[in-house]
């Protein structure tokens, strides 16, 4: 007997629109429904508290109810804290889970490292992730930092922007294109194809860094570069600093005003926040986080917008769902 053949639902058929060009900025797609507004996401909880899923998941849930455009969860393995050794869940088994449960918001690693996979790996976990969400993903990268995790899991620490060089290539290529035959110092892949893909052009690409090196590799290719708050000390003038010096790098890496987008993590610190337990970042505790009311808050954001960032991701003190939810007032302000 013949077995009848499922369509597939709808969407699927007919996913997002982002176009054929590789390098379209991410947020073009989207631009008309934001009337060109600088986006705001936020970032779950890492290690800050021991998270239930079922909890992760309710806080996605009610990140895009308030009406967030993006949430994204940090690519770690373990820390080492005061209070021992601790870590999140992991991080392309939860965006997958955090797909399927939202419709709307956008998501993505901050970042993902290259070195926890294989990277022709990583490409097959991004595609599935944004074939999942349908379109949804932004496929944020970098080289990792935090050595505790490395040990621990076992990865090699050594040569890290050079083996993120490497992988850079295979995954942009395989998102972008397909197929790749690579043979590297690091890294081997034989003709390999990537198959089934979630579109054409693959799903956005930023750089999460602002080193030399990691600039020079990644801004021909990328649509978004992304700082975290350290490292520009948390400031719309720090911010302004950095863009200036990489939009610089981005002209003479032959790209045209606007392609590149500028973002950044931006520390909040509401009521009843004590200073977030993460791990060691740069300067973190010298680092004024934005304080304040609604209005206020919704200030300083239009702040960062004027100064030219394009998409921010609030990391939030505490990070809980109840700070999710005031924080939709924020966001009405903010449009408003």
């Amino acid at each position: 007997m013949t077995q009848p053949t499922l369509a597939p639902p709808l969407d699927f058929v007919n996913p997002p629109d982002r176009g054929v060009h590789a390098h379209a900025p991410y947020g073009a797609y989207m631009a008309d429904e934001q009337g060109g507004r600088m986006k705001i996401g936020i970032q779950l909880p890492e290690v800050e508290w021991e998270v239930p899923f079922p909890e992760l998941l309710a806080m996605a849930r009610a990140a895009e109810d308030v009406g967030f455009d993006s949430l994204w969860l940090g690519d770690h393995l373990l820390y080492e804290l005061d209070v021992g050794d601790r870590g999140p869940w992991e991080v392309w088994t939860s965006l997958a889970a955090i797909a399927a449960s939202t419709t709307t918001i956008q998501l993505g690693p901050l970042v993902a490292s290259t070195s926890f996979h294989a990277p022709a790996m990583l490409a097959k976990l991004a595609t599935t992730v944004d074939a999942v969400s349908q379109g949804r993903l932004i496929l944020g990268l970098g080289a990792g930092w935090n050595r505790r995790e490395y040990d621990a899991f076992g990865f090699p620490f050594d040569h890290r922007v050079s083996r993120f060089g490497e992988a850079f290539t295979i995954v942009r290529t395989l998102l972008r294109e397909g197929a790749i035959d690579f043979h590297g110092e690091f890294y081997d892949v034989d003709r390999c194809t990537l198959f089934p893909r979630s579109s054409e052009a693959g799903p956005p690409i930023m750089v999460g860094s602002i080193g030399d090196r990691m600039l020079d590799i990644t801004l021909p290719h990328v649509d978004a570069w992304n700082m975290w708050w350290s490292q520009y000390g948390n400031s719309v003038e720090g911010f302004a600093r950095e863009k200036e010096r990489v939009d610089r790098l981005i002209a003479a890496a032959g790209r045209p005003p606007g392609e590149v987008e500028a973002t950044a993590a931006v520390l909040v610190q509401l009521e009843g926040g004590a200073g977030r337990q993460m791990g060691d970042y740069d300067d973190s505790e010298t680092v004024a986080p934005l304080t304040g009311s609604a209005e206020e808050l919704a200030s300083q954001l239009r702040a960062f917008e004027s100064a030219g960032a394009r998409h921010v991701q609030l990391v939030v003190d505490p990070i809980t769902r109840r700070s999710i939810e005031w924080l939709g007032d924020v966001l009405t302000a903010f449009r408003n």
